[in-house]
Formats: structure tokens, C-alpha cells, sequence
């Protein structure tokens, strides 16, 4: 049942093998490097926006129970490791992008809440969202999908309570911490509003994501057809032992998210790419994208900024390495 359920519904290996057949009766070679790329692109973009549109509106759904101002009164009522758990935790239900993380990391760091509990949240908004949990599973497996969340709800609690223990307060710019904090109630949104606030979450994340995955794809689709094996595995196979190191630090510059590098990830994996390479690859690209880092300048100082790169590079390189070690137990 579980495989039905990854395979045909999560996969969606019926519309690929669908698709395979509509390309060969407009006489197109499947075993052909272009017929092979034309079916991946068309599979993964019709694959992955079905996903997008769902989950997009499922976690908005439930994002809409948790408001800033809301998620800033939950997060007051904890202290210590605990609140560093329950913001990385929260995490999971905003927004895909690290971009879009940023302001709400400003609100509550405006809001007086610990500098460590709003990098937690930092940390794992983009990281591990549901959404990444679900596109995991439909590649890579239910065992490997929960162990990527759970590690990187602990890069982003370990990394929260690390900057927590640093005292790196006065590295937050003054213009935040002095930002004036109006309590505002979160209004009781009807099911009509819940839903309105979801639809209109996937029209404006789908049009804002939507380019990145026909990058994401058509790069994949690359790499799939017209990449050779070889090389593949000798950059980021077992025969490379900074494959990890290799593919944390090329993703970094990236801007994508998880709907993106996905289809990357998925090509890499069918060439003989590292498990843990291939993780480490999309950690990095969704955590520590350019555009993110640039906002995040804003906020905060220098130093501050380089703690947080190197406490997610470290994180993101010991997953990368963890996963490689222990894949045959999990794959």
C-alpha cells in the first residue's frame, strides 16, 4: 500500500509512463537523448506544480492559524532549549523560500524574543518545511525524507542555542532592535477566509516559484540525458570524499527552493550521486541563497552573519556526510 502510495500517487509514475506514450506517438524516440529530456522536463514540471498547488495550499491552510503575532505570543511562553524546539518547529509551516522567512525573523527579533529562538526559526522556515517532506518522500523514500527533517531540525535547533549562547545580541542592527511592537490581535478568520488566504498563498507563491522549477528542471533534464554517468560519479560519487564539501559550497550562491532543486537532485541520484552529496547540494541551495544573505546583511552585523553561514555550512556538511555513511541503511 505504502508503495502505491509513493510510487502512483506521491511519484506519479503513471503520468510519466502517459507521458512517454503521447511523445512516441508523435513519433519521438524515447531512447533518444532529446525524447529521454523532452519526458523528463514535461513528468517533473507537471509533477511538481501538481505538488506545489496542493501543498502550497494545505500549509497555508494551516499557516493561517499561526499568525506573526500569534506565533510571537507561542514562542513567549517557552524558554531555553525548548523555545529554540518550538520555533524551529514553527518553521516548517511558513513560507518555501529563505527570502520570505527573513521579515518574519525581523518581527520577532523586533518583538524582543531571544536572538538564538529566531535563528532557530531562520534555520528551518526554508529547510524543512512540509512541504520538502512530502516532495522528499515522493523520490527519495519515506525513511530518507523524515531522517532529512528531523536532521535539519537539529542543525536549526543546535544552531539557535549556539548563537543563544554567544550572547550575539549587540551584532543585531539598532534599527531593529528599536523597531516599535504593535500588539495586534489576529482577527477570527471564518473557513471562507481560510481557504480565500490559501488560494491566493498558491496563486502568488506558484507565479513567484514557478520560473525556478523550469529552471530547476530544465537543468535536471540535462544532467539526466546528456551528462555522462562518469563524470557524475567522479565529482560527486564515493570516488570523491569532498563530494559533500563540493556541493555544499556551489549551492550557496544558488536561489532556489525546494520545488527547484529538487528535479536537480532527482537527476543527480539517477547518475550515481551521493546520497548525502545530493542533500547537502539542496540544503545549501534553500538556506544560504544569495538573495537571502543580502536581507539578512540589512539586519544584521557582519559577524553575526558569518556565524550563521558557518554554523549552517558546518550542519549542512555533517548531514551531507551522515547521509552518506549510513544510505545503505536507509535506501
Amino acid at each position: 500500500m505504502w508503495n502505491f502510495i509513493q510510487d502512483q500517487i506521491l511519484g506519479m509514475k503513471w503520468l510519466n509512463e502517459l507521458i512517454g506514450e503521447v511523445l512516441r506517438n508523435f513519433g519521438l524516440d524515447m531512447t533518444s537523448k532529446l525524447g529521454g529530456s523532452l519526458q523528463f522536463f514535461i513528468y517533473d514540471v507537471i509533477k511538481i506544480t501538481i505538488l506545489l498547488c496542493v501543498l502550497i495550499f494545505i500549509i497555508s491552510y494551516i499557516q493561517s492559524y499561526f499568525p506573526p503575532e500569534r506565533s510571537k505570543k507561542i514562542l513567549g511562553r517557552f524558554d531555553g532549549l525548548g523555545a529554540n524546539i518550538i520555533s524551529a518547529l514553527l518553521g516548517t509551516v511558513t513560507p518555501f523560500c529563505s527570502c520570505s522567512s527573513i521579515p518574519i525573523f525581523m518581527g520577532f527579533t523586533s518583538a524582543g524574543l531571544p536572538i538564538g529562538v529566531s535563528f532557530s526559526f531562520l534555520i528551518s522556515s526554508p529547510m524543512v518545511d512540509l512541504g520538502s517532506l512530502v516532495l522528499l518522500m515522493s523520490i527519495f523514500g519515506g525513511k530518507i525524507a523524515l531522517a532529512y527533517v528531523v536532521l535539519g531540525l537539529i542543525i536549526a535547533v543546535i544552531g539557535g542555542s549556539l548563537i543563544e549562547k554567544m550572547h550575539m545580541e549587540r551584532y543585531v542592527e539598532d534599527f531593529i532592535k528599536n523597531a516599535s511592537q504593535v500588539d495586534i490581535s489576529s482577527p477570527s478568520l471564518t473557513l471562507k477566509d481560510r481557504v480565500d488566504f490559501s488560494k491566493t498563498q498558491v496563486t502568488d507563491t506558484f507565479k513567484k516559484v514557478f520560473p525556478y522549477i523550469l529552471v530547476g528542471v530544465g537543468i535536471g533534464s540535462l544532467i539526466h540525458n546528456w551528462i555522462p554517468q562518469t563524470w557524475v560519479e567522479n565529482i560527486l560519487g564515493s570516488k570523491n570524499p569532498f563530494g559533500v564539501v563540493l556541493a555544499t559550497l556551489v549551492g550557496v550562491p544558488m536561489y532556489a527552493d525546494i520545488f527547484g532543486s529538487i528535479p536537480i537532485a532527482e537527476a543527480l541520484l539517477a547518475k550515481g550521486a551521493q546520497l548525502g552529496t545530493i542533500l547537502s547540494f539542496m540544503m545549501a541551495v534553500t538556506t544560504l541563497s544569495l538573495p537571502s544573505l543580502i536581507m539578512l546583511k540589512k539586519a544584521v552585523k557582519p559577524k553575526l552573519l558569518f556565524l550563521f553561514i558557518g554554523i549552517c555550512i558546518f550542519g549542512i556538511m555533517v548531514v551531507g556526510y551522515l547521509f552518506n555513511i549510513f544510505s545503505p541503511i536507509l535506501i
